[in-house]
């Protein structure tokens, strides 16, 4: 295997930065809407109920709490990769769409994004706890429309 030339990795730097950046506006925008609609009258996707239970089943009896995450425990453990490789893969082709892009998650319900409050994950494990959250009300703290 050959090491990338200059011109290969400054390519690789922008494709990254260029990740970065449309995940941050995404995370940005969501927040938006937090803030302008309560979490538990919004939408995500057209098949929201069917993510939740499908995501309750599967990762029972241990479902991850949503509140606040715990990125080793809920997304890095041997058995949980496993559960959510397995779980991902069943909303491609077109169920989810940019089910595998990759998606700032506040580790905290409670808190907006910072540096110190955020994952990187999929948009499909964003969305499932995400919509988790919004089912159970804990988004509804962020919204300024009371």
């Amino acid at each position: 295997m050959s090491l990338p030339s200059a011109d290969e990795l400054e390519q690789l730097q922008e494709i990254e930065k260029q990740w970065a950046v449309k995940a941050m506006h995404h995370a940005e925008t969501y927040f938006s809407l937090l803030q302008a609609m309560d979490g538990s009258k919004l939408k995500l996707t057209k098949i929201d109920d069917e993510i939740y239970v499908d995501f309750m089943s599967t990762f029972a009896p241990n479902v991850p709490r949503v509140d606040v995450l715990d990125e080793e425990k809920d997304f890095k453990s041997p058995e949980m990769k496993e559960k959510w490789r397995n779980f991902i893969t069943r909303y491609e082709g077109g169920k989810v769409i940019d089910y595998n892009f990759g998606s700032l998650l506040r580790i905290d319900a409670s808190k907006d994004y910072s540096e110190d409050n955020t994952i990187f994950v999929t948009r499909m494990q964003f969305l499932t706890i995400e919509i988790a959250r919004n089912k159970a009300g804990l988004n509804s703290v962020h919204c300024k429309r009371k």
